[in-house]
């Protein structure tokens, strides 16, 4: 059967109109996820991984914790911010499966490193503490990242990694004590002023940038 030019052109636009109100949604989705109230915006942070994160050390073990909240990690350069970002939507069923199963409706996540130091050193999953308002969190729940972390055990240049939930008592804009066994660290209190101080060149990045 033939179409008049006419009658294509009807059909053309009726699709375009048809597929203007997805395109326009997902064009509002995606601004309203990189603009959500109260959080820097994403893609003008300029920090490293180790300017957001704490280290512990025992005889037999590093640990290295990095929180994995957008007001976190915002600050940090776009390709890390894109890459923990990424990690915890992929385990987002996980994270909120686990949230529910300890009864509550929320957590605060974190990228938890083991690193071995000395040939098959152990350890505690649960021992990692966090102080944070005068309150002192264990993990309440944790979804493994790397194969060995649910053996609790690391050989020498060896990593286990899982994603920690705590409480959403933590509170990651106010001091903050992380604890592993002896081994404490106050180093998320020392560099507040850093973030801060990011947090308000990120705000003004982005106001430059969308001027006209």
């Amino acid at each position: 059967m033939r179409f008049s030019r006419s009658c294509l052109e009807l059909l053309l636009l009726t699709a375009v109109a048809a597929c203007a109100p997805a395109h326009r949604a997902a064009a509002q989705s995606n601004t309203t996820a990189a603009q959500e109230p109260g959080l820097p915006p994403v893609g003008f942070g300029s920090l490293r991984q180790d300017q957001v994160g704490v280290n512990l050390a025992t005889t037999n073990l590093r640990i290295r914790v990095i929180p994995l909240e957008e007001e976190v990690i915002r600050l940090l350069a776009p390709d890390a911010y894109r890459s923990l970002h990424d990690m915890r939507e992929s385990r987002l069923t996980e994270i909120r499966a686990a949230a529910r199963a300890a009864g509550r409706d929320s957590v605060k996540a974190f990228m938890v490193t083991f690193f071995g130091l000395q040939p098959q050193t152990r350890f505690s999953p649960d021992d990692l503490l966090i102080t944070s308002q005068n309150s002192t969190y264990r993990p309440i729940g944790h979804i493994a990242i790397t194969p060995r972390f649910n053996e609790n055990q690391v050989d020498v240049r060896e990593q286990a990694a899982a994603i920690y939930l705590y409480e959403p008592g933590v509170v990651l804009q106010r001091p903050m004590t992380v604890a592993y066994g002896v081994a404490a660290s106050d180093a998320w209190t020392a560099t507040l002023n850093l973030r801060n101080a990011e947090r308000t060149r990120v705000l003004a990045r982005a106001s430059t940038t969308s001027q006209p």
